[in-house]
């Protein structure tokens, strides 16, 4: 099972027996995403997947992460990176101090707009929560 993953998930190590802490930033964290896979999870909480990763592995995190999606995993996505928010989701909640201040669909996000609601300086596309 974890060659299969390996493989599928382009880890790239010697073989699957060597020490995950020994591996790069963007290869260990493809290990843990292997880990809930193999649980057949149906629900993943994500809280900044690709932090510390280089450009090649967030790349392919990405590409996986929307494969999940479009095979019906529900993904909730927590991240400071506002394009890959915008980029990997359907709809975007922003929150401020601890409250949803508001609700917008990918179609209509902007960075702009979503650093507004976030900072609290006005509304941004989509609608603002009750």
């Amino acid at each position: 099972m974890a060659a299969d993953y390996f493989t599928r998930l382009r880890v790239r190590a010697a073989s699957p027996d060597v020490v995950v802490g020994g591996l790069s930033g963007g290869n260990q964290q493809k290990v843990v995403l292997a880990k809930w896979l193999a649980m057949r999870a149906r629900v993943l909480i994500l809280d900044e997947p690709t932090r510390g990763v280089d450009v090649g592995a967030k790349a392919e995190i990405h590409a996986l992460i929307g494969e999940l999606a479009e095979q019906g995993t529900a993904i909730l996505l927590i991240s400071s990176e506002l394009p890959e928010v915008i980029s990997l989701s359907e709809r975007i909640l922003v929150m401020r101090e601890g409250r949803m201040v508001g609700e917008v669909r990918r179609a209509d996000a902007t960075q702009d707009g979503l650093l507004r609601m976030m900072t609290g300086l006005g509304s941004a596309a989509g609608h603002a929560a009750d």
